[in-house]
């Protein structure tokens, strides 16, 4: 565990270490499997051609008997030789056509075995791909096992993180808020928005500095009220349903440097917009403001 609760930590950061030794072994035993399948490529590479071989042979020995056989039938035929050595020579020839019949059908199956082209590349066979696969996958898995900061941060929630703990899949560990990308999410209510628009410059006070005033702009208007998105939202089809006003979310951009580093998630503020547009009484109060909002 490279990490201490509120550490704040840089992109690349090591943040904790999973025990690599298993990854490794299943490495070693993928990097063996690859070496294997190329082995195998070639064992079947070298079958083709012994299958080849044995077809060439196979044919010679087709052609031999068949001059074998002629030359028995015509030696029977002028009564010269016996029927029984033409019986001979026809079941040399039967068999030496077996054999290349044989032979044939090992080299259409050591074909098959190359992917039914002799000339593949070792790599781009199916069984040597999928070992590679195998191989880059055990290769991910270790490099897992270092992990790092994806961005700058603070770490919170790390207080009973430490070293030898057994982590199950999927566990929370801890969190890393990012401080590279700071914002406001103001909720106003849904008659505050009627001349609301993204750009619009806005002001933030900040309840934990209260004499500060942050600059800022608004970057989206949100797509549903909060209940819209509850787990239950609200059924108003019913009939019974009493209005009530509602509040969206609007996302502000900070535009003020300090805000970064004065802010920390979670903090309530008073955001102001100015829409350009003067409504209620006074006309002086020409902008709407959120009573709460968080980072």
């Amino acid at each position: 565990v490279g990490i201490a609760d509120n550490q704040l930590v840089k992109q690349g950061d090591v943040l904790f270490a999973v025990d690599p030794e298993s990854y490794r072994i299943a490495l070693a035993q993928a990097d063996a499997a690859v070496a294997t399948a190329r082995l195998n490529v070639e064992q079947l590479r070298a079958a083709y051609s012994q299958a080849m071989a044995q077809e060439k042979s196979d044919t010679s020995e087709v052609a031999y008997a068949q001059s074998q056989y002629d030359r028995a039938a015509d030696l029977a035929q002028k009564g010269i030789n016996a029927k029984s050595s033409l019986d001979e020579a026809k079941n040399d020839l039967d068999k030496a056509r077996q054999q290349l019949a044989v032979a044939e059908q090992g080299i259409i199956s050591a074909k098959a075995a190359l992917g039914g082209n002799p000339d593949i590349e070792t790599d781009k066979h199916p069984t040597v791909m999928a070992a590679l696969a195998a191989r880059d996958k055990a290769a991910y898995d270790l490099a897992q096992t270092t992990v790092t900061a994806p961005a700058d941060g603070v770490i919170s929630q790390a207080s009973s993180f430490k070293p030898g703990q057994y982590v199950a899949v999927g566990t929370p560990l801890f969190t890393l808020v990012e401080t590279g990308d700071t914002w406001i999410d103001a909720n106003f209510k849904e008659t505050q928005l009627t001349h609301m628009k993204p750009g619009q410059k806005a002001e933030i006070i900040v309840d934990t500095y209260p004499g500060k005033t942050f600059e800022a702009t608004v970057k989206a208007i949100g797509a549903g009220t909060g209940a819209e998105f509850s787990l239950l939202p609200a059924q108003n089809a019913t009939g019974n349903w009493v209005k009530v006003t509602q509040r969206i979310p609007v996302r502000l951009e900070l535009t003020d440097p300090d805000a970064k580093i004065a802010l920390r998630t979670g903090m309530s503020a008073t955001v102001t917009v100015d829409t350009g547009v003067a409504r209620g009484l006074p006309k002086i109060f020409g902008h709407a403001t959120a009573g709460e909002a968080t980072e």
